[in-house]
């Protein structure tokens, strides 16, 4: 599973960090930052939720 995120819709609502912040983090200016590499099995559920918490659904997990 991986996470992908569409800078052009985020905007920083930090939503999908507070929802997972084990697998979302911030740049400086609030906006989320794509993660490296692949989801962990065990944290798939978490994946999604930070996708789904996005206002912008400017996350994409597959």
């Amino acid at each position: 599973m991986k996470i992908t995120i569409d800078k052009n819709l985020c905007s920083g609502h930090a939503r999908c960090a507070a929802a997972a912040p084990e697998l979302f983090e911030l740049d400086d200016s609030g906006y989320a930052l794509p993660l490296d590499g692949e989801v962990p099995p065990e944290q798939e559920q978490a994946a999604r939720e930070g996708a789904w918490a996005c206002p912008e659904r400017a996350i994409t997990v597959e």
